[in-house]
């Protein structure tokens, strides 16, 4: 092969080696990556440490300082610069409600001691706790928890104005009943499946009218509790109103006056 010959053939190789190293070089190379900082205004949140169960007494080992996004701020949410000692101010407060674990702690979450007990904290606005007697066949075998849904049952004995006897009758007096308390539990057990067999009560939210109505049945007949299916809950909605047991069916009735003077009335219903 002559000179010119071999001097080509090297330069092209060595080119071809050279492109060769570069598209190499180009396809290995690992991309830049580009870190962009983007500066969000926050603010220091107060929040919940560890999860915290309804009724339950604060301290300040409970709580601790989250930063948070100043435009998700609420009016409601505790902050490091409007109360920087938010923390001892809160301690020895109550929980209205169960807080979890990175939640925002607002002050109606809370109750500050001294302002009521435990139920007076978890009760809304306008409610009463009123309780009742129950047993193992008036309250579905003792299955019922703090926080579910009954229906208020009254059973009394009317007059039945056919035959003259008293018959027993049921009657719904409310509807969608929070319950308070079984007993002395306020609150379910974490892996407590039953409440207490032994608790002769059952404290029910109602209005303060129909804390008096429930008061009257107590009075004139027996109270049975019927549980309602989660699947009809509905929190939004308070205690739905059934019969009101101090008007009696016994409405159209006739008076028997004799020489005068009023006897017993006798319903013809």
């Amino acid at each position: 092969m002559k000179r010119p010959q071999l001097i080509g053939l090297a330069i092209a190789a060595t080119a071809g080696l050279m492109a060769f190293v570069m598209v190499r070089g180009m396809v290995s190379k690992p991309p830049v990556e580009k870190t962009v900082e983007i500066k969000v205004k926050s603010s220091d949140v107060l929040v919940a440490r560890t999860d915290i169960g309804l009724g339950q007494i604060t301290n300040d080992s409970l709580f601790r300082w989250q930063s948070w996004p100043e435009e998700t701020v609420t009016p409601g949410f505790i902050t490091r610069t409007g109360q920087p000692d938010a923390m001892t101010q809160l301690a020895g407060s109550i929980a209205r409600a169960p807080i979890m674990a990175g939640e925002p702690i607002t002050q109606t979450k809370l109750v500050k001691a001294g302002q009521g007990g435990v139920l007076a904290a978890i009760l809304p606005a306008g409610m009463r706790a009123i309780s009742t007697k129950i047993k193992e066949e008036t309250a579905v075998g003792n299955l019922i928890l703090p926080n579910d849904r009954v229906d208020v049952i009254l059973i009394r004995r009317l007059r039945n104005a056919r035959t003259g006897q008293e018959d027993f009758v049921s009657e719904l007096l409310f509807g969608n009943v929070r319950v308070l308390a079984i007993g002395q539990q306020i609150e379910t057990k974490e892996g407590k499946k039953t409440a207490d067999s032994s608790a002769a009560t059952a404290t029910l939210e109602l209005t303060a009218r129909q804390a008096e109505l429930l008061a009257l049945g107590n009075s004139i007949g027996d109270i049975s509790l019927s549980l309602r299916s989660i699947a009809d809950l509905d929190v939004t909605q308070g205690p739905t109103a059934g019969v009101d047991p101090s008007s009696s069916r016994e409405t159209a009735s006739i008076r028997v006056l004799r020489y005068g003077t009023p006897s017993r009335s006798y319903g013809v219903n």
